[in-house]
């Protein structure tokens, strides 16, 4: 006798995505809140602390029954979020920062996601795909980008939302520290002109709702500056994937190396999704849609992003969490500590050499 799952097959896939959805839905919501905006907790945020508190209570009862649906948000919605991620962008982006933009955030996110493996790996021994996630959301583009990175290293969600929270707890902190950094700035010390500072900001910020929050409390034209420079930045998303999948050998969660399956770990693990954000960003930059379609895309992209994080959260357990130790958030540390100061010391440098 066939069980009620096993009946109606659809319903779990059904319930898991509509309970995403409902959560993602709630979070987009209160990101609407100027004081939440305000402090850089986007609709992304504000999903995966939904999505936590309620893994860690009410879900555990319905887990079984909607699993399958949260799995799809998780990985599929995440990929197709992902590629319509790229209509917020154009290569007209590109021109409005110049070359010392595109090769101070290039600069950048080298110098960072390579200092996340070197420091995490070698010095703090922490797992592989752990340290590369927090590098990827430090050097890229935050929580979209971890999550982005997540299909390519095939990563736990416990060590995806280690990386998440570290994007979180560090990005706020600088949406406080970069205005007081602003009145400083003119010192020798820093070796920063007034009109880089936007620059600094957009190169060196995690995610595009933080450089936004901390940009706008020094001034307008500081903002824009900086959120055209972060928009380049998560354009080098798609290239470093690519990237990443051919240097890294990917594995799934919980595999380990067995010496008669050599062929496993050479397995490269193609982010087709990253070529379609291409293609989008192409397409976007050359045969732009109608501001008000465009506008819907961009709504369904957050909210497709949203249902990702939201799902994130309902499959994270905390107890997970705490075994994963302090450090992450030494690497997180140390990586913002390098944004700040490092990038600081490469904007005046670059900035002056290739202006």
């Amino acid at each position: 006798m066939r069980t009620a799952t096993q009946t109606s097959p659809l319903h779990p896939a059904l319930a898991g995505i509509v309970l995403s959805g409902a959560v993602a839905w709630v979070a987009m919501r209160l990101g609407d809140i100027a004081w939440l905006q305000n402090h850089g907790f986007s609709a992304l945020t504000v999903a995966i602390v939904l999505g936590i508190i309620l893994g860690n209570t009410v879900y555990a009862r319905m887990g079984a029954y909607c699993g399958e649906g949260v799995r799809f948000s998780k990985q599929t919605l995440l990929r197709a979020g992902i590629i319509l991620y790229g209509f917020r962008l154009t290569f007209q982006d590109i021109a409005h920062v110049g070359i010392s933009g595109v090769v101070i955030d290039a600069a950048m996110l080298l110098s960072t996601f390579g200092l996340a493996w070197l420091v995490g790996t070698r010095v703090l021994k922490l797992d592989r795909d752990a340290a590369l996630l927090i590098g990827a959301g430090s050097s890229i583009c935050g929580a979209a980008a971890v999550m982005a990175t997540e299909p390519v290293l095939r990563a736990r969600s416990e060590e995806v939302t280690v990386a998440v929270s570290t994007v979180v707890i560090f990005g706020s902190l600088a949406i406080f520290l970069y205005p007081l950094l602003y009145t400083l700035q003119a010192e020798p010390v820093w070796g920063l002109r007034l009109p880089d500072f936007g620059v600094y900001i957009g190169s060196t910020v995690h995610e595009v709702a933080q450089v936004l929050a901390a940009a706008r409390a020094i001034d307008q034209h500081t903002a824009d500056v900086a959120v055209i420079t972060k928009m380049v930045r998560v354009m080098m998303l798609a290239p470093f994937l690519l990237m990443l999948s051919m240097r890294v050998a990917p594995r799934s969660s919980g595999q380990q190396h067995q010496p008669h399956q050599p062929h496993q770990q050479r397995k490269l693990s193609i982010p087709w999704f990253a070529f379609a954000f291409i293609g989008v960003v192409i397409f976007n930059s050359f045969f732009p849609l109608p501001a008000q379609v465009n506008q819907v895309l961009l709504q369904i992209d957050t909210l497709m992003l949203a249902m990702a994080m939201a799902a994130l959260g309902l499959s994270t357990h905390l107890s997970a969490l705490r075994s994963a130790g302090i450090k992450p958030m030494i690497l997180g540390a140390v990586l913002f500590a390098w944004l700040v100061i490092g990038g600081a010391l490469v904007n005046g440098a670059l900035g002056r050499l290739l202006a």
